[in-house]
């Protein structure tokens, strides 16, 4: 047999960046659409943010971003444990969208609401799942007719996690009152810890308060048993 040669290096360089609701990635929805309160804004970067690069991209709804998850640390591990596996149990890193990756490699699906060529080029974006400066590589447009498979199998993922009930503490409801935004930050919040953010191995841990951020405030809350089901009780909002 032939031997094969190492492939040669590839070197990447970033098309632009994320401007979104989520400065930390604590609290981030695990998948795209899971938030679409969420906003966010691809900007172009030199010399991609030509206008002639994104000519007709607006007659598409949905496009592919290709990205680097630069806050996941460099070291890979053929194993990892993926949150819906409950934090334990291990499966192939490729078997996974862990963010542990050899190249640390990201796809999101998400909607395409506006193209801004005014100053350079940037997109806005709805239902993002990406932190604030997150290198982007590349853009393609989603094409339904070829990449919707409803019949695929999803491995140990096969239907979307289930959502818990949000509250808010009196403290909570007044500063979102106070807000000019506070009717799409509610929306928000409520999108973000209905799907709770929580640690795996922490999902057991009731009354311990934790801090997610998100555009410019912290939101501290805390999981209660219910019976329905835990239920996230958003306790204060307060300047991050």
């Amino acid at each position: 047999m032939t031997e094969i040669p190492p492939p040669p290096a590839v070197t990447l360089s970033p098309i632009g960046v994320i401007e979104s609701d989520y400065p930390d990635k604590f609290g981030i929805p695990r998948q795209p659409g899971l938030a679409p309160a969420a906003r966010a804004r691809l900007v172009l970067t030199p010399p991609f943010d030509d206008p002639l690069a994104v000519r007709g991209l607006e007659a598409f709804s949905h496009l592919w971003l290709t990205f680097v998850f630069h806050q996941s640390p460099l070291r890979w591990t053929p194993l990892v444990r993926p949150p819906r596996l409950g934090g334990n149990a291990r499966v192939g890193v490729f078997a996974s969208r862990s963010t542990h990756r050899p190249n640390r490699l990201g796809l999101s699906l998400v909607e395409l609401l506006e193209i801004d060529t005014r100053r350079g080029v940037s997109l806005r974006l709805n239902g993002a799942d990406l932190v604030s400066g997150t290198p982007v590589l590349d853009i393609k447009p989603y094409l339904p007719w070829a990449e919707a498979r409803p019949e695929a199998r999803a491995g140990f993922a096969p239907e979307a996690p289930l959502r818990c009930a949000v509250g808010f503490a009196a403290a909570a409801e007044a500063t979102l009152t106070e807000r000019v935004d506070g009717a799409s930050l509610r929306e928000l919040i409520t999108q973000v810890l209905a799907q709770d953010p929580r640690p795996a191995y922490r999902k057991g841990a009731e009354q311990r308060t934790y801090g997610v951020r998100l555009r410019d405030v912290d939101v501290r809350f805390r999981a209660l048993a219910a019976d329905a089901g835990t239920r996230m009780e958003v306790v204060e909002i307060v300047p991050a």
